[in-house]
């Protein structure tokens, strides 16, 4: 739990792969493992647990199993001790030459241990993890996770620096992995969500067939699909309005970024999803790569940079956690909509919102009227909202809702016509 001031709480322990760093904002949770290639191997809401881990690797305590050795590792991908979590890689992937990454396996980026450095102020808590310099691409990445005090969100700062003599051009590519076996019931909603920005890029782009492609379905208008299923390979979203959504059994867990113009790796992709299943055999086209769970990986990526000796480029990315409450349709600042609100049956307009801290749920409706409360939020809880039945609803309508970090954000606004029909849109 946290410090009893309200305040961030910090933990370390040792272990056989060097030490575990716990950052403690109450119900969230969040553990690196500095010497595993500066991962985060858990994020918790209310002890459930949101990332994948590797069983054949990690016990439950996050030390590694006998037998299992953890440090710098090279070779084909049959040989890469993937131990699940988050972790940061640069883009693009591949093996023809100097610049694509050659990995994973990979002995620095990937497996190599990241020097730690915790700062704590006004309750909030950093932790600061950074590679040791990468002679092959010429980089060194660094990783930065803020937690503050009550909220179920937290934010991952990344930040590449080219080490090298001559200018080097990656893209900052983040890797989360989830469990992902499909749904037992028919019409379940697990899978991963993304919303689409409209900008004319390609909806998707196939990249990787393991075993095929995923199947990609349309969920909601603007918003693209990707279920739980037996497969492995990967598709890249080129027109990603900058968020995903996973959602498992009884949990979701987003991320938020930002899109920009320009060149990006693998065909234009701001984000991606890789799916993998249990085979028998490895897949000798992609290095003997032998996947043993079922697993999804939510990637988000940066633009493609020209970094000139000494230059840096950055990417953060948003994570909130919370129930599983339904398709996500929108991530916003202040939490997720798993349902935007629509006209009910009874004429009302209804929706659920998820928010990422304590406060209230506010709409403000035309011609100055004044603001409506609509729910008392409480973080990663889901609030099922609803504009009361006595209102004129006709007109322009904003819904606010607080940041983490303080002040209050547009979470929709919806514009309601004299006949009750709605067009809801994101801030």
């Amino acid at each position: 739990m946290a410090a009893v001031d309200g305040s961030v709480r910090v933990r370390r322990a040792p272990t056989a792969h060097g030490e575990l760093i716990t950052l403690d904002a109450g119900a969230l949770t969040v553990t690196a493992a500095p010497g595993l290639g500066g991962r985060l191997l858990s994020v918790t809401l209310d002890g459930a647990e949101f990332l994948y881990r590797n069983p054949r690797l990690l016990d439950d305590a996050l030390a590694p199993l006998p037998g299992v050795r953890p440090g710098p590792h090279d070779g084909p991908m049959a040989d890469w001790l993937n131990w699940g979590g988050d972790k940061t890689w640069p883009a693009p992937q591949g093996w023809d030459g100097p610049g694509q990454w050659a990995g994973p396996p990979d002995p620095v980026l990937d497996s190599g241990p990241y020097a730690a450095r915790v700062e704590q102020r006004d309750g909030s808590a950093t932790l600061v993890l950074t590679s040791g310099d990468d002679p092959r691409t010429g980089l060194r990445l660094e990783r930065r996770i803020v937690l503050r005090p009550g909220s179920t969100a937290f934010v991952l700062g990344l930040t590449m620096t080219n080490t090298a003599a001559s200018e080097r051009c990656w893209a900052l590519w983040n890797v989360t992995q989830l469990a992902g076996a499909p749904s037992a019931d028919p019409a379940g909603v697990e899978g991963v969500y993304l919303g689409r920005a409209g900008s004319g890029r390609q909806a998707t782009v196939p990249l990787v067939a393991g075993t095929g492609q995923p199947r990609v379905l349309e969920a909601a208008p603007g918003v693209l699909y990707v279920p739980h299923q037996d497969v492995v390979g990967k598709v890249g979203f080129p027109d990603s309005a900058g968020w995903l959504a996973h959602v498992g059994p009884g949990r979701t867990l987003v991320q938020r970024f930002a899109v920009y113009e320009g060149a990006y790796p693998d065909e234009g992709s701001r984000a991606e999803v890789w799916m993998e299943c249990p085979l028998a055999e490895g897949l000798p086209h992609l290095g003997g790569l032998l996947p043993r769970d079922h697993v999804v990986e939510c990637e988000a990526l940066g633009p493609l940079t020209m970094l000139a000796p000494g230059a840096s480029a950055s990417l953060d990315v948003e994570f909130g956690v919370g129930p599983a409450a339904g398709p996500v349709e929108a991530v916003t600042p202040a939490g997720y909509w798993a349902g935007l609100p629509r006209t009910e049956a009874d004429g009302r307009i209804a929706g659920v919102f998820v928010p990422y801290a304590a406060g209230r749920l506010e709409a403000r409706g035309p011609a100055g009227a004044p603001p409506l409360t609509l729910g008392v939020l409480e973080p990663g809880r889901a609030c099922h909202v609803r504009l009361p039945g006595d209102q004129d609803p006709c007109g322009s309508w904003e819904l606010t809702a607080p940041l983490p970090g303080g002040g209050t954000v547009p979470v929709v606004r919806l514009t309601i016509g004299e006949d009750g029909n709605h067009t809801p849109f994101n801030s």
